[in-house]
């Protein structure tokens, strides 16, 4: 258990209960639930030395003096130069990264043991702010469907913030150039049949009045918030997992809270996220051939 230096200090400025002893303890509480997601991959850290509403900055390097349970693991980078990335495996680093004011963790879509394989395939559906969340929810069960065309189950992250992120894991049968180019015809994919509502491309002026479909994430380096991780926002929201019927009852992307995710965890009667470390599931060639080839 670690020892933390100013645990009354708050962290959210219109939340002034959650202070860093109370992010220590919510994830006491979800480590049983967040550590498979989080544990053995690279992370980036999101840190908010004077709170969420001041100065916060992103580290995915290790250096010395960081608290035990944040590791260091060596990846070479597309320079040839090999940097020391930081990683958890259990509930200390979690605390570790509290103890640091992290009030976000985001994942890499690879594990350390496998770092040429991706094994996470995940979209996030950034609305423009005209764009109502009940489009985002419309727009993610199109993306479902989309990818259970390619023969992929996937499942529904609400991001905490605005959006969603439509996640599927895959075997790591794919080298990263042809893992991001399959992401990239997914996403073109939709953007070309429905460009009055979707845009797969980054600039402002093409995301007026429609959802852009980052597909980004899923080059190598890059990452997305890891579920069940508190957002660095005016309130403590949560990235949170939902299954597919319950995301037509939610009314907003942060609906759940550091609060209301800890009753939630309590009360399940069942994963929302059933079955997602049992999958076992590839890209097909025929899928490869559908979308691997697409550009946006």
């Amino acid at each position: 258990m670690i020892r933390l230096t100013n645990p009354d200090k708050p962290l959210y400025p219109a939340a002034l209960h959650v202070t860093k002893q109370r992010l220590v303890d919510y994830w006491r509480r979800v480590a049983p639930f967040a550590l498979p997601h989080i544990a053995g991959r690279p992370l980036s850290l999101l840190r908010c030395p004077n709170g969420a509403a001041h100065g916060c900055f992103f580290q995915r390097h290790h250096r010395r003096g960081l608290p035990k349970g944040l590791m260091a693991a060596p990846i070479v980078g597309s320079d040839g130069e090999r940097e020391e990335f930081l990683f958890l495996d259990d509930l200390s680093g979690l605390e570790g990264a509290a103890q640091m004011d992290a009030l976000e963790l985001h994942i890499w879509g690879v594990r350390f043991d496998a770092l040429e394989h991706p094994d996470r395939l995940v979209f996030d559906l950034d609305p423009d702010p005209s764009v109502s969340f009940e489009e985002v929810k419309r727009a993610a069960r199109d993306f479902r469907a989309l990818l259970e065309a390619a023969g992929l189950a996937s499942f529904a992250l609400l991001t905490g913030g605005k959006g969603l992120h439509v996640v599927a894991p895959l075997d790591d049968a794919l080298d990263w150039p042809t893992f991001t180019a399959f992401a990239r015809g997914v996403a073109s994919r939709l953007a070309a049949d429905d460009p009055a509502r979707f845009t797969a491309m980054a600039t402002k002026a093409r995301r007026h009045g429609r959802i852009y479909i980052d597909y980004r994430r899923n080059d190598r380096g890059a990452s997305a918030v890891a579920p069940f991780s508190p957002r660095a926002r005016e309130t403590p929201s949560v990235a949170t997992p939902v299954s597919w019927d319950e995301l037509g009852r939610i009314e907003r992307a942060d609906f759940y809270c550091l609060d209301k995710v800890e009753r939630r965890l309590a009360a399940l009667r069942a994963d929302p996220w059933a079955g997602y470390f049992d999958l076992r599931q590839g890209v097909s060639p025929a899928a490869l051939r559908m979308f691997a080839g697409a550009r946006v």
